[in-house]
């Protein structure tokens, strides 16, 4: 897996797996994970990517889909969406 440094954060950058963004379309969820901010992305790939084993990759991708779908939580923590002023 290849991570970037981002300029201005002081984590690695980690691009979307096909797998995940497979996951994400199939769900319909790709709109509303690109709408979350870049580090709730970067850290929700990076936390799915950590996972030494399959079965444990499986299991926090789909969090991260339940996460997306309810819109509530993001990583077990409260998050509400900003109101899109365009």
């Amino acid at each position: 897996m290849r991570v970037e440094q981002a300029p201005r954060l002081k984590r690695p950058l980690y691009p979307i797996p096909n797998w995940i963004r497979s996951a994400l379309l199939k769900h319909g969820l790709l709109q509303i994970y690109h709408h979350r901010p870049a580090y709730q992305q970067n850290d929700s790939i990076g936390w799915i990517m950590r996972a030494k084993q399959h079965g444990t990759r499986e299991k926090r991708l789909n969090h991260m889909l339940e996460e997306l779908a309810t819109g509530d939580r993001s990583m077990n923590m409260a998050y509400t969406a900003r109101e899109n002023t365009e």
